[in-house]
């Protein structure tokens, strides 16, 4: 009888024990780290803003949970990274991580955080190995692969016959990768390949380079600072007068166009999101976002608002009980959310799959700039990396 006692007691404990682990959290611990400061904080501040603004559309939650949101500035410092990311995992516990704006910043920081049982949802940068060899259950990329635009405006480019192109970004993972995605997607001579220093913002070396060569286009990603200086000293320089610029989105967008103005204008490029796309979810979140913060969204801005209602979708799903992670997980893949892009879903290695498209920077008849929505370069893209992903 003792025996039978004591089992049933152990019992009785495991089943309370049991029961308390699969219960509906209180709040949920969101860690934001992203760049708010330098010559790319216009990008971060995007992320945190779009980021905020889908918190709002969610009720002021996610998932029915109260939100403990902690932001902290990486500075686009590696080290700072580091920092500010043990410090989200060991002392502030968070459940959920985002807003890393470059690969530079989140290369060396991803193992630590994927080894604590952290999910990291990425707003902008999808390296490579982790869509690949690396890919990792807790690591979902909202934005894209890191070369998968940049191959859409190559496949652009063929499509307009464009015959010869010099291609130039900055020396670093996302920079080398979005280079390699174009050379992917183009059918045409590579006339010359560029690297420059991360956060250069004198260009007259490779624009003296570029005249050189008389290519038919300029292909570039030059982040956030450098971008706005590229394109100035590029059209102060007089090449503009005859060679055409390419590029894409994330080269192209509000906080670039804001920056430079009118030399904007006729300059194609390619994104998974436009403001003009025509959805419902899309129409609520620019006519908001403009409101709100006082300025036109941006990809990363929209990128920051579909992470968080991806994370709303999820923990709805689950009922809250996010201490179940493999639950959570599984209703992260299922993204079952009305995205701003339209079409979004998850490959197997927890990549996007979906439509990219061809946008141009118009200057409408009451003098404002922006993109205008061209059409699809790609429909249901997936990353060329999921065939080495082991996750099923």
């Amino acid at each position: 009888m003792k025996i039978k006692k004591l089992t049933l007691t152990v019992l009785c404990s495991a089943l309370l024990i049991g029961g308390s682990a699969v219960q509906a959290a209180d709040k949920i611990k969101v860690g934001l780290l992203t760049t708010l400061s330098g010559s790319n904080a216009v990008l971060g501040v995007d992320v945190r803003d779009g980021f905020n603004l889908g918190i709002k559309h969610s009720g002021d939650r996610l998932g029915n949970l109260p939100v403990d949101l902690s932001i902290l500035d990486d500075q686009l410092n590696p080290e700072s990274g580091r920092q500010a990311a043990e410090r989200f995992i060991k002392r502030d516990r968070v459940d959920v991580m985002t807003g890393v704006v470059a690969a530079s910043v989140l290369l060396p920081i991803l193992p630590g955080i994927l080894a604590s049982d952290t999910i990291y949802l990425s707003t902008n940068t999808g390296p490579a190995d982790y869509a690949g060899a690396k890919c990792n259950k807790n690591f979902f990329a909202v934005a894209w692969q890191n070369e998968d635009i940049p191959r859409a405006m190559g496949v652009y480019a063929t499509s307009k016959k464009i015959e010869r192109v010099a291609i130039i970004a900055p020396n670093y993972p996302g920079g080398r990768e979005s280079l390699t995605g174009f050379k992917n997607g183009y059918g045409g001579k590579i006339v010359e390949e560029i690297y420059t220093k991360l956060n250069q913002l004198d260009f007259a070396s490779e624009l003296t380079t570029l005249r050189s060569l008389k290519p038919d286009a300029v292909f570039f990603f030059l982040p956030g600072g450098m971008g706005v200086n590229f394109i100035k000293q590029f059209h102060a320089s007089g090449l503009s007068k005859e060679v055409a610029l390419l590029a894409p989105g994330f080269s192209a967008d509000m906080d670039t166009i804001r920056a430079v103005g009118d030399s904007m204008v006729g300059l194609h490029n390619a994104s998974q999101w436009a403001a003009d796309l025509d959805n419902e979810a899309n129409k609520r979140f620019v006519a908001d976002f403009t409101k709100t913060y006082g300025r036109a969204p941006t990809m990363y801005a929209s990128q920051g608002y579909d992470a968080a209602r991806l994370i709303d979708s999820a923990v709805r799903a689950v009922g809250g009980k996010i201490e179940d992670r493999a639950a959570l997980r599984a209703a992260l893949n299922k993204a079952d959310f009305k995205s701003v892009r339209g079409s979004f879903r998850f490959n197997r290695n927890q990549f996007p799959i979906q439509d990219i498209y061809t946008r141009v920077v118009v200057k409408d008849e009451a003098g404002q700039i922006g993109n205008k929505l061209v059409g699809t370069i790609v429909k249901n893209n997936e990353d060329t990396f999921v065939k080495e992903c082991s996750m099923k």
